[in-house]
C-alpha cells in the first residue's frame, strides 16, 4: 500500500453540529499505517477561547488527536482566524505541533507552501485590521489574564455575529484571494504548489509563475460532508469526501 499524507481545513467543530464532529472523529479513527501525516490548515474549531475552556466537547476532540499521535503518526496544525488562541496547553494535550503561518515542506519530493489562507484575501481590509490587532501578543495577553471565561465566550459569539454580516455583505471577489498575492507568496518561498484553506471555495486553479506550472489547491469545509485532500507518494492528487 502506497503512503499518503492527508489535508484538512475549516472544519469549524461545534457542539451544534454533532454530524461534523463525528465524520472527524471518524476520519481520526480509520488512520493506519499509510498515512504518513495529517495537517489540519486552520479552523479546526468553530471557535476556541483559549486552552483553559476545558469542556466536555473540546476533552473528546483532544483525546482523539492524542489517541492518533500517540501511535506515532504525527499532526500539524495551522492556527485559523477562528481558532488563533490555540497555545501550548492545546499541543501538549495532543501531541499535534504547531506550524507558522507560511510553512513550506517537502511532500514526497515536492516543495509544497502551507498557509491557512486569510492572508491571501489581500481585498478585505476590514478583516486584515482585524487580524493584525487580534494577533497582537499583547491583546492576547490581556484576553487570557484579564477577561474571565464568561466574557471571552459573550465576545467570542459577538465577533462570529460580525464576521457572518460581513461575510454575507462583502463582495464574492472581496472574500477570496487575490491571485497578486499568491504569486507573490508563492515566489517568496521558491514554490510551484500552494495549499490552503479559509476561503470554503473547494477547487484545484492551474496558472503560470516564472514561465513555469503552478498550482492552488484549496481545501473544502466541513459544513455538509467532510472534505480531505490525499497526497499520495507517487504525486497523485485527490479531494475526496467523507
Amino acid at each position: 500500500m502506497g503512503h499518503k499524507t492527508l489535508f484538512i481545513s475549516d472544519l469549524h467543530l461545534e457542539e451544534n453540529y454533532p454530524d461534523t464532529t463525528q465524520r472527524f472523529l471518524a476520519l481520526l479513527k480509520n488512520c493506519d499505517a499509510s498515512i504518513d501525516a495529517i495537517y489540519i490548515l486552520g479552523d479546526l474549531f468553530e471557535a476556541w477561547i483559549g486552552d483553559d475552556d476545558d469542556t466536555p466537547f473540546h476533552r473528546d476532540i483532544i483525546h482523539a488527536l492524542r489517541a492518533v499521535t500517540q501511535t506515532g503518526l504525527p499532526i500539524y496544525f495551522m492556527r485559523g482566524n477562528r481558532d488563533f488562541l490555540i497555545g501550548k496547553k492545546f499541543l501538549q494535550a495532543t501531541g499535534c505541533k504547531m506550524l507558522p503561518d507560511e510553512e513550506k515542506i517537502n511532500l514526497y519530493g515536492t516543495a509544497v507552501l502551507l498557509m491557512h489562507g486569510d492572508t491571501l484575501c489581500t481585498r478585505d481590509i476590514a478583516y486584515l485590521k482585524w487580524r493584525k490587532k487580534s494577533r497582537h501578543p499583547i491583546l492576547n495577553t490581556l484576553l487570557f489574564s484579564m477577561w474571565p471565561l464568561a466574557f471571552r465566550r459573550w465576545f467570542a459569539n459577538k465577533m462570529r455575529v460580525k464576521s457572518m454580516l460581513h461575510t454575507q455583505s462583502a463582495a464574492k471577489e472581496i472574500m477570496d484571494v487575490t491571485q497578486e498575492e499568491v504569486e507573490r507568496v508563492m515566489q517568496k518561498h521558491r514554490v510551484y504548489y500552494l495549499i490552503h484553506g479559509h476561503t470554503h471555495r473547494l477547487g484545484t486553479h492551474e496558472f503560470t509563475l516564472n514561465q513555469t506550472q503552478a498550482t492552488r489547491m484549496v481545501l473544502g469545509a466541513w459544513h455538509q460532508q467532510g472534505s480531505v485532500l490525499e497526497w499520495n507518494q507517487d504525486g497523485k492528487k485527490l479531494f475526496f469526501n467523507i
